[in-house]
């Protein structure tokens, strides 16, 4: 009877012994930091280094926290900006847990770290915009305005004012004001950026509305453009059919007046050839272009024109 009992006993002490060990044990990877705490107050300082470390099992509980950078990417703020431009400001930044012991006793985790991120980042985002015009928060450089396609956005006013800051200055100066406060809950901010910049709705339809304005024009001077082209490509068009006709025409005349003159020679060496019977032809000619079924003619009878009817007559 003793005996099961005993072996009961050893039994449960033994499980109670690896229980105790294996939640007096915990393991630190390369990624994580560790902060221990006691019926939920922090005992110690940060454990950082990797590896098996041991805590008071049952009593003492283990609380991990990344040391890797974090990212936190935060809603749409609706934000004036110094010449009263309301606008769409999306920003994101990366943190870390900087002091993990702080970081517990202020904020706990990082549902709460986002919590404060939102007011900090968000806070100082508003600020320092409402302290820039638009020009500033939507440009980084004064390069060349491409106002064919850019001053549908913008005022004439704003395309042409100079850049004294700039879209990544404005970012910098975000993340200078900000790192100044997330210490106090443990947190380092490595980077704040305008992810995007828009107007909001009622301003975004007039904005809409001028870039298709603008579109429509640039769009009726490209035809304007082409109607110009196409009518001096025509013009050209005549102009070069009107040299080739002339330039035709003159070889036309030219090749007529040689046939014509090779012709006349020809005539000219058979007239010389039987003067006679060159005459008789040629009249022969007259009679057959001239005299019709019905053709009347008066002449004379010492008239040329009869010389040869005269002369078969006989």
């Amino acid at each position: 009877m003793k005996n099961p009992t005993l072996k009961l006993i050893l039994a449960i002490v033994i499980i109670l012994v690896l229980l105790a060990l294996i939640d007096g044990i915990y393991v630190v990877s390369e990624t994580n930091q560790v902060i221990i705490t006691q019926f939920g107050q922090p005992i110690g300082g940060a454990v950082t280094s990797p590896g098996l470390h041991f805590k008071i099992p049952f009593v003492q509980k283990a609380n991990y926290f990344e040391k890797r950078w974090l990212e936190w990417d935060g809603d749409a703020t609706q934000i004036p900006t110094r010449d009263k431009k309301y606008i769409w400001v999306d920003t994101y930044c990366r943190w870390r847990i900087s002091d993990p012991l702080v970081f517990y006793q202020r904020v706990k985790d990082e549902r709460g770290a986002h919590s404060r991120l939102d007011d900090v980042v968000d806070g100082e985002t508003r600020n320092v915009i409402a302290s820039y015009s638009l020009i500033e928060i939507v440009r980084s450089t004064n390069r060349e305005f491409n106002l064919s396609e850019e001053s549908a956005l913008l005022d004439y006013s704003e395309v042409t004012g100079k850049i004294q800051v700039g879209r990544a200055r404005i970012a910098e100066i975000i993340l200078e004001k900000a790192s100044r406060i997330t210490p106090e809950f443990g947190v380092e901010l490595k980077d704040v950026r305008i992810k995007r910049v828009n107007y909001v709705d009622e301003v975004q339809k007039k904005v809409f509305d001028r870039m298709i304005a603008e579109r429509k024009r640039i769009a009726s001077r490209y035809r304007s453009e082409g109607d110009g082209r196409s009518a001096e490509i025509r013009g050209q068009k005549e102009r070069e059919l009107k040299i080739i006709t002339s330039e035709a025409y003159r070889r036309a005349q030219e090749i007529k007046g040689r046939a014509e003159a090779e012709a006349t020679a020809i005539y000219a060496q058979a007239y010389n050839l039987d003067p006679e019977f060159y005459q008789f032809l040629k009249t022969l000619e007259t009679y057959r272009s001239t005299l019709a079924q019905n053709t009347w003619l008066i002449l004379t009878t010492n008239s040329e024109f009869l010389k040869y009817l005269k002369s078969t007559a006989r």
